[in-house]
């Protein structure tokens, strides 16, 4: 592990260059960076176990070969994306607010407010969403506050740099390259006071021969530029008072997701993929033969090669007894693992199997299948709330987010139950209980319906 200390004595014997070079190659070779890569792979639906698997056979002398003549399917689950995506937008599918939103008059229409989400800018729930992916497939995303606006990066194109004090990162290595092997590399490292562009030259490839290709400059700065003038002049600059850097942790294990999830879902597949070459290989009448005149190890592997590859074989029909079976596939066993899989994957996951979820539940059903997913969203968000509130502190703004979760219901029966209390309910708490009313529609009916109001008054005057 590279630390900020390691950084500054670095930066004072003149070896940035040679710092940054060997503590990226050493990155992007820990276990937890290439957990990462496996991560992208396995969301992809490109499960690398399944993928690499081959069929050996061995043959009189113990050594293995490769079962050329066998079925090999290869059958890769998506179970790691649904798992991943159901979380995501159990919490943040409606986005975020924040409770300091109020309502204003403008021209006689009544407006919602919310300056805490118009100063994290329009496209937060959108950034935060897919930092959230990226934090729960890596383990960790990194929130960028880019001056009026946010960004984020992954952990396989950031190194944090932390210090040996307090734990805070305090430096960080932006990587990236179109072609690691044969195209330059880009890093730009990011500190406290600002950040500086290294980049390899041109000629060489990957982290060899870096050289700063711009100077650090400031997170903020004014410019100036006169008609005459060709470019702009730097007037002032200035930075945050901490690195506007945010990790963003996606559980408190502080790892991928894939860690503990991937021998289920590596068994899974091998299973429903074994299924298939059954199927695919399996005939429906198969021969025991008896008295083949004593065969040979060499004749017996040339006999089965022949069987598989033709089909056929020939042999001395006077003395040999030739007995038929007919062989079936276990199918109801492979079910049931499957089946046994699944319900593990989904339970220690704690997501949502909509299979266990009946037509027309009550609310009651419902919410004891939400219950682990309710637990799980719980620590999620709270790392949410961390990185979000990170970038709170950055801009200057005290505030806590607000979660709407997205939850199936039976909307009738919970329809049902709020107009029977919506005498002791105000109008706004009906709107906002209602579950065919996303927070949105709720916000536009009570700025139509208080328009509404404020005209009748005038009306009456």
């Amino acid at each position: 592990m590279r630390t900020y200390q390691d950084w500054l004595e670095a930066k004072e014997a003149g070896k940035i260059t040679e710092f940054i070079r060997d503590a990226i190659t050493e990155y992007m070779n820990e276990p937890d960076y290439k957990i990462a890569l496996d991560a992208d792979e396995y969301e992809a639906e490109r499960n690398t176990t399944i993928l690499r698997f081959t069929k050996m056979l061995y043959n009189s002398l113990g050594q293995a070969m490769v079962d050329f003549t066998a079925t090999n399917t290869r059958i890769a689950s998506n179970f790691l994306h649904r798992l991943t995506t159901q979380r995501i937008s159990y919490s943040l599918g409606n986005g975020i607010s924040f409770p300091t939103a109020h309502t204003v008059i403008e021209d006689n229409k009544v407006k919602i407010v919310d300056e805490t989400k118009q100063k994290l800018g329009k496209n937060f729930d959108t950034v935060l969403y897919r930092a959230a992916r990226y934090a729960l497939l890596h383990k960790v995303s990194f929130l960028f506050w880019n001056l009026d606006h946010a960004t984020f990066f992954k952990m396989t194109e950031f190194m944090p740099i932390f210090d040996e004090d307090d734990g805070l990162m305090k430096v960080g290595f932006r990587f990236w390259s179109l072609d690691w092997n044969k195209r330059p590399v880009t890093v730009v490292v990011y500190e406290e006071d600002g950040y500086t562009e290294y980049r390899t030259r041109k000629g060489y490839h990957g982290l060899t021969d870096l050289v700063e290709s711009k100077p650090k400059r400031a997170y903020k700065q004014t410019l100036a530029k006169a008609k005459v003038d060709k470019e702009a002049t730097v007037v002032s600059e200035s930075n945050y008072s901490a690195l506007p850097i945010i990790p963003f942790w996606g559980n408190e294990h502080k790892q991928s997701d894939l860690v503990g999830m991937k021998a289920k879902i590596d068994t899974f597949d091998l299973v429903k993929s074994g299924f298939a070459d059954d199927v695919e290989q399996c005939q429906e009448i198969f021969w025991i033969i008896e008295n083949a005149l004593g065969m040979t190890d060499d004749a017996i592997e040339k006999f089965r090669d022949k069987i598989k590859l033709q089909k056929m074989a020939v042999i001395d029909a006077e003395h040999v007894n030739l007995k038929p079976y007919q062989q079936e596939i276990p199918v109801n066993a492979r079910d049931t693992l499957l089946k046994s899989i699944r319900e593990q994957i989904y339970e220690d996951y704690g997501a949502l199997d909509v299979h266990t979820v009946a037509a027309g539940s009550t609310n009651d059903h419902i919410d004891m299948a939400y219950q682990s997913m309710d637990d799980e969203a719980d620590d999620f968000e709270y790392q949410v709330m961390q990185a979000v509130q990170g970038v709170l502190e950055i801009i200057g703004i005290e505030d806590v987010p607000i979660f709407s979760r997205n939850k199936v219901s039976n909307q009738k029966e919970r329809t049902q139950m709020i107009n029977d209390s919506a005498d002791h309910l105000d109008e706004e708490t009906i709107l906002r209980k209602y579950p065919f009313l996303s927070p949105d529609e709720v916000e536009q009916i009570l700025a139509r319906k208080s328009a509404e109001d404020t005209a009748a008054f005038s009306s009456e005057e």
